[in-house]
């Protein structure tokens, strides 16, 4: 099962690295990692999506908990919340600009830059609402696809802060 881990680490120098590397030591893949720092810059807000069994995830909550940088650490997908993704997609030359803004539209897409080689596109939304755009956009050549990993929020008055 996809777990959404939301982490606020001090803003040092190595506190990635250890968090990283504490998924490395016990075999588990990030699938998307997504930092940046907040308020004042002397703290982050990390977002980790990886796949695992809720006592798997918690076992890696308990010692991401340990780690020294580490402030505060929550599995958002233990409840209600919202999570987005944001997505850069290049196609080839588009023929029909009309069906791909009305694909893109649900997404808060917008279309960055179209001219004769390429049409660059900027999506938002779940990671699910992304893979089918990219699934439906197939019969376009797509050139490139860049994504940010998951970030979220709880929705309710439940907070990662300080």
């Amino acid at each position: 099962m996809k777990r959404v881990l939301a982490m606020l680490v001090e803003n040092k120098p190595g506190a990635l690295a250890r968090v990283v590397g504490l998924f490395h030591q016990r075999g588990y893949n990030i699938e998307s990692l997504n930092v940046a720092p907040v308020d004042d810059g002397s703290y982050s807000r990390l977002t980790v999506s990886t796949r695992g069994t809720e006592s798997a995830v918690e076992q890696i909550m308990k010692q991401i908990n340990k780690l020294i940088d580490i402030i505060k650490v929550s599995d958002l997908t233990e409840g209600e919340h919202h999570e987005l993704e944001l997505a850069l997609i290049k196609l080839g030359k588009i023929k029909d600009l009309k069906s791909i803004k009305k694909k893109i539209k649900p997404l808060n897409g917008q279309v960055i830059k179209n001219d004769s080689s390429s049409c660059v596109l900027s999506v938002t939304g779940t990671s699910i609402d992304i893979n089918n755009l990219i699934k439906s956009l197939k019969r376009n050549k797509i050139i490139e696809t860049v994504r940010s990993g998951s970030i979220g929020l709880h929705e309710s008055n439940k907070t990662l802060t300080i």
